[in-house]
């Protein structure tokens, strides 16, 4: 167990890299084992996520050399296995798992995916897919077993209640090599989806139409990986770094970025009054003056990100006012807010909207990161605060930031990781 210990109230400045998109590599791993031949990706972020997957590949008997940011993955002497253990638990997005082990075996057994508890995440529409495309699921006692047919998939056509990535990517990992045509309705639009299709795509995979509602995709026998995909930048991590930039920066630049990901997000910063010079590669945020409050309101994609309500919370905080936020997507992701008003946040929840007041200081505390991005969020706060802050619970952030110790000391903050041995600490 680690702790993260802030040392708040400096100005930053410099340059932080932003890695290769969380999102898009939890899908792309296990995309892998849909191939015949061995797969390299490049740009992959340093997070537990990517351990944790490995991992569970290496039990199946697939061989993961990892050398700085590029990961090898060899399947080619892939073993079927069950995975309802505490590694999948521990991972929500191993569930891509049920998408690529029943598009390269015709069969799945999987464990409910643990991750984030950040409300309920249904595997109704993924579940929906995998029948459409002739697989019976059953789950016994929290563990989902799915089964093809003896003639294998087939493709069809899939319309789904709601927008889901998940069940996106994972329709998507089943129907690449199953027979004849699957066309996917309301699909997410999300770019780690654009992402992954390039990646199939380049394999051999015959995927149409992803960005948009509607994914056309024409099953083939064979998939082959050949040259090395580059991951897109990581959009949410880019977001956070902006929002420390804005709150706490003396000139901040953020490279790797692809700034049409956050049109929505950059839109509340200008709205907010931060200054930024958007090049094409890359941001500069400058020093924040008086900033304005703003009403967030997350959507799927292109909208504002789920994701970044979070992260940005910290900064609202410095706008004089109110400003509120609305998750429409995940109305119960609030467990930042008792840590922050152990900070001297001003913020509550009411019928599911997040209130945040101006503060002219906060202070110090000891907090705990409940999840990904309420743990940025507290890293935020202990960057704004006077004082010491200390983060326990830090590995759910390591688990979606790409090397963020090094990435904040290297603009100027006071960041350490010590070992963290006693619960009497919060």
């Amino acid at each position: 167990m680690k702790k993260m210990i802030i040392h708040g109230g400096k100005a930053l400045a410099g340059s932080v890299t932003i890695g290769g998109a969380k999102n898009s590599t939890v899908a792309l791993i296990p995309a892998a084992i849909l191939s015949e031949t061995p797969v390299v990706l490049d740009g992959v972020p340093h997070i537990q996520d990517v351990t944790n997957l490995m991992a569970i590949l290496g039990e199946m008997n697939v061989d993961c050399s990892m050398t700085e940011d590029t990961l090898t993955i060899d399947p080619t002497k892939i073993e079927f296995k069950p995975l309802p253990n505490g590694k999948i638990k521990s991972l929500r997005a191993s569930y891509y798992f049920m998408g690529a082990l029943l598009g390269r075996f015709g069969k799945a057994v999987v464990g409910l995916p643990g991750g984030d508890d950040i409300g309920p995440r249904p595997i109704d529409q993924h579940v929906k897919g995998f029948e459409a495309l002739g697989a019976v699921v059953t789950n016994d006692n929290g563990v989902v077993v799915i089964e093809s047919p003896t003639e294998g998939l087939h493709g069809a056509r899939i319309h789904f209640d709601m927008v889901s990535v998940g069940a996106t990517i994972n329709v998507i990992l089943a129907s690449v090599r199953a027979h004849g045509r699957t066309v996917i309705e309301n699909a997410a639009k999300e770019p780690e989806i654009i992402d992954l299709a390039t990646y199939l795509n380049n394999m051999g995979a015959v995927i149409r139409g992803a960005g948009t509602d509607v994914i056309r995709i024409e099953g083939v026998p064979h998939l082959r990986g050949k040259n090395a995909h580059t991951i897109i930048p990581d959009r949410i991590e880019a977001g956070t770094y902006l929002a420390i930039a804005a709150a706490v920066g003396e000139g901040v630049i953020i490279k790797n970025i692809i700034s049409e990901h956050l049109d929505a997000y950059l839109a509340k910063l200008e709205e907010m009054g931060v200054k930024m010079k958007i090049d094409e590669d890359s941001i500069f945020v400058y020093p924040s003056g008086d900033l304005n409050t703003v009403q967030i309101r997350t959507g799927t994609y292109p909208g504002f990100a789920t994701d970044l309500q979070q992260p940005i919370t910290p900064l609202l905080m410095k706008a004089h006012g109110e400003s509120l936020i609305t998750d429409t997507i995940y109305p119960k992701r609030v467990r930042h807010i008792p840590e922050l008003r152990r900070m001297g946040a001003d913020i509550k929840t009411e019928n599911d909207v997040i209130i945040i007041h101006h503060v002219d200081h906060l202070h110090g505390a000891v907090v705990s990161a409940d999840e990904i991005r309420a743990g940025a969020c507290l890293m935020l706060a202990g960057l704004m605060a006077d004082g010491t802050t200390t983060i326990i619970n830090v590995e759910n952030i390591l688990r979606g930031y790409d090397r963020v110790v090094d990435k904040l000391r290297a603009i100027g903050a006071d960041v350490t990781m010590a070992d963290y041995e006693t619960a009497d600490e919060h």
